[in-house]
């Protein structure tokens, strides 16, 4: 037996019903012996890494803008003037007589 706490042969079946507690174990899992022999589970393993590598990036927090945006911003603001804004649309009402 290695390392793993589970056994060297196993179908495929067995190793991906062990496959959560093998990750766990924070070893290197592409050097366990189904793994080694074994295409199509190599294979969902490889899948499996990239799915969790794409979500760690998704995870990842994202970075401030730096300061010259903030300031970019506000100059522009200043720049435009307090009289230069777009006009609110106006909602009209219906008459309740007429919807009768």
């Amino acid at each position: 037996m290695s390392e793993f706490k589970v056994p060297e042969k196993m179908t495929c079946e067995e190793f991906q019903s062990h496959l959560p507690d093998l990750i766990a174990t924070g070893e290197d899992i592409f050097q366990h012996p189904h793994i080694l022999e074994c295409e199509l589970c190599r294979s969902l393993l490889a899948d499996l890494e990239a799915i969790a590598d794409a979500a760690r990036q998704l995870l990842a927090p994202a970075e401030d803008p730096p300061d010259t945006v903030w300031e970019q911003i506000q100059s522009k603001i200043q720049a435009e003037g307090p009289g230069v804004r777009e006009e609110e649309p106006q909602i009209e009402t219906a008459d309740p007589a007429k919807l009768k």
